[in-house]
């Protein structure tokens, strides 16, 4: 399938969808709790639907109601269901690994064609350290894992992602000594662990920082009955405040930011870098925005999503935008660097791609385009708003959208973009 997208000028209001990593960590960490543990304004994508079945495999015993979940029994006292099937999430294949090293059972988890390219070694081998056996195939899914984890000292690199860590820490309060965990070279995607930490405390286990983003130990201890409620998804929201960039007109987003660490956040400093006034009033957002962007350089090594919604704003920009120690976004659900580069140049943007980035040059001959989003969700909405900007542009992929924000094109739409499925 492919969409259809004519120039458009946005207006009206449009609730911001709930955070995606948080709905994988609460829904998780219920699901190790139990004991009618609840998540309010979860996420329904096909990422956290995955992540729903892993801990229904687990054995856990979930209800739904509404936008609500409540974990009547945790993982462990249910049926357990040896395979575990995380679609095209790597967080839930991640923490899931992590999960699975507590059960004496072998675990087979496996994913969609783009999940089986994405690498799973590190984790592999942190775990493998503390007692678990795995295999898999060039370290990538599928992969097996038998535990039991006994816990101690975990060395892991931090330069893949975060999620390896996030999924040791998860774990790590159900080992019989806890563990205590190095971190070796510069983490990626910071805030995400940060993230997993204040989820984490939410459902009552604690981890001791002894370096930030180095060095962490955590001990033995039972995840509590708790009820978590979703923030709005900044990496959601990233691409909603582009589109009210380059669509401008009336458009307001509404949603409770709330309180707990996101990394994507710091689009809001990026876009006034760029010129454009943000206005936060409590529970609504809205921009103003020059008739050109100022360009700069930013660095999103702690926020890869970001890569997507700043690399379009070129569009309108009269400097050069220059991104930076964004490898790692190489290894999202595609090689989001390249795709961009080869992507985004057909629309009349000169772009230089680097190992670790892109510098992108717009011009004053933009022009429509096919636009080939590599069944990759925030290639297929940020290539998208580029079409509402630019007008006469098609875009692949349109399912896509359902692993975050399975509502986009109808959202869109409403507030009166023209993307019509072909």
């Amino acid at each position: 399938m492919i969409c259809k997208i004519e120039k458009s000028k946005l207006s009206g209001n449009l609730v911001c969808p709930p955070n995606k990593s948080y709905t994988h960590r609460a829904v998780f960490l219920a699901s190790l709790a139990g004991n009618n543990s609840r998540v309010d304004n979860v996420l329904f994508s096909d990422d956290t639907r995955a992540t729903i079945k892993a801990c229904q495999n687990f054995g856990a015993l979930i209800d739904q109601k509404n936008t609500s979940i409540i974990v009547k029994e945790p993982i462990g006292k249910g049926v357990f269901v040896p395979e575990i099937n995380a679609e095209n999430s790597g967080t839930t294949i991640r923490i899931a690994s992590g999960i699975a090293s507590l059960f004496l059972k072998e675990t087979i988890l496996t994913g969609d064609s783009s999940l089986k390219k994405r690498p799973m070694q590190p984790l592999l081998d942190a775990l493998e350290s503390i007692g678990a056996k795995c295999s898999s195939k060039d370290g990538k899914p599928p992969i097996k894992i038998t535990g039991k984890i006994k816990g101690g000292d975990v060395t892991i690199p931090g330069n893949f992602s975060s999620q390896f860590i996030s999924a040791l820490m998860i774990s790590a309060p159900l080992t019989d000594r806890g563990i205590n965990l190095a971190i070796e070279g510069d983490l990626v995607s910071k805030p995400y662990l940060d993230a997993t930490i204040s989820t984490m405390r939410q459902f009552g286990v604690l981890v001791q920082t002894l370096i930030p983003y180095k060095r962490y130990s955590i001990a033995p201890q039972i995840y509590k009955s708790s009820t978590f409620t979703v923030p709005i998804d900044f990496s959601s929201l990233a691409l909603l405040l582009s589109a009210a960039v380059l669509c401008e007109g009336n458009f307001v987003i509404q949603g409770n930011i709330g309180n707990l660490p996101q990394g994507d956040e710091v689009f809001i400093d990026i876009l006034e870098q760029l010129g454009v006034k943000v206005t936060i009033e409590k529970d609504k957002i809205s921009i103003q925005a020059p008739e050109k962007l100022s360009g700069g350089r930013f660095d999103l090594s702690n926020s890869p999503d970001l890569l997507p919604p700043l690399a379009i704003l070129s569009l309108k920009s009269d400097s050069p935008i220059e991104i930076v120690n964004v490898k790692h976004a190489r290894l999202k659900e595609t090689d989001r660097i390249s795709i961009i580069s080869r992507e985004i140049v057909k629309l009349g943007v000169s772009v230089e791609e680097k190992e670790d980035g892109l510098i992108l040059n717009s011009s004053d001959n933009l022009k429509g385009a096919s636009l080939d989003s590599e069944n990759d969700h925030r290639l297929f909405m940020a290539f998208c708003i580029a079409g509402m900007y630019i007008g006469n542009c098609t875009v692949t992929d349109p399912q896509s959208v359902n692993v975050s924000y399975p509502d986009f094109i109808e959202d869109m739409n409403r507030i009166g973009a023209s993307i019509s499925i072909q």
